[in-house]
């Protein structure tokens, strides 16, 4: 699939292009980036964790029950 558009502003500009057969290691490393299971969380993000999933289960549970 082809970019066909000029506006994809991925910053990716100054990249070359992949040739599968060059085995040359890239010239910087790559940007650093933080994934959700490897990132630390507080108890703050626990406690909001915590609310969601029991108001979740408040309204999956109880609207049913309270419509019956």
């Amino acid at each position: 699939m082809a970019d066909d558009h000029d506006d994809h502003g991925h910053g990716d500009e100054d990249r070359p292009e992949y040739d599968p057969s060059n085995t040359d290691l890239p010239s910087r490393a790559p940007p650093l980036r933080s994934t959700a299971p490897q990132s630390e969380y507080t108890m703050r993000d626990v406690g909001v964790g915590l609310l969601v999933t029991l108001v979740g289960v408040a309204v999956t549970v109880g609207l049913p029950l309270a419509l019956v």
